[in-house]
């Protein structure tokens, strides 16, 4: 007998808001399960004190459900951790996160999105292309691994369809 996959049911409408310090407990619940190698409340810390873009999404019952980081850069945004805690997975959180952050960058007039996964990341792979990022490059060795580094697929989108030329003022 084959059984089919259910998707499970929609989550309740969840709300962002911006990281706070007092997070980070939920946070790092999250941030354990979800990683074999997961970033130190250290890196939380450091990305919040750095002013990096960082939000997390909240489920009615006030639970922490997912989060992200950013850096924005010159003309561009660098994702650096998304995660949705397991049990909520699979319910459109990941890819609506996702879309608040290009959303980020598109109000910030960034050009580009980027990120990395582990090559072995199938599924977050697949959720990246299907939001319209290419993988446009390999770092070798990029994340620590079990008994061997990772590499990690590097992926970009553009977020804006009219770049200023030249110092030209941009076309909306």
């Amino acid at each position: 007998m084959n059984a089919l996959w259910q998707p499970r049911p929609a989550a309740p409408q969840a709300q962002r808001r911006v990281m706070r310090l007092d997070d980070l407990g939920a946070v790092m619940a999250i941030e354990q399960v979800a990683y074999s190698h997961p970033w130190s409340r250290g890196n939380f810390i450091d990305s919040l004190a750095a002013g990096y873009l960082a939000e997390v999404l909240i489920a009615p019952g006030d639970e922490l459900v997912g989060y992200f980081v950013a850096m924005v850069g010159v003309d561009e945004l660098h994702l650096l951790n998304i995660s949705i805690a397991p049990r909520h997975q699979g319910r459109g959180l990941g890819r609506a996160l996702l879309a608040e952050v290009q959303a980020h960058g598109r109000a910030l007039r960034l050009e580009t999105l980027w990120l990395e996964v582990r090559a072995s990341n199938e599924r977050a792979r697949a959720l990246y292309r299907d939001l319209g990022l290419a993988e446009v490059g390999l770092r070798r060795g990029y994340y620590p691994g079990a008994d061997r580094r990772e590499d990690a697929v590097v992926m970009r989108k553009a977020l804006r369809t009219t770049p200023a030329l030249d110092g030209a003022p941009d076309v909306d």
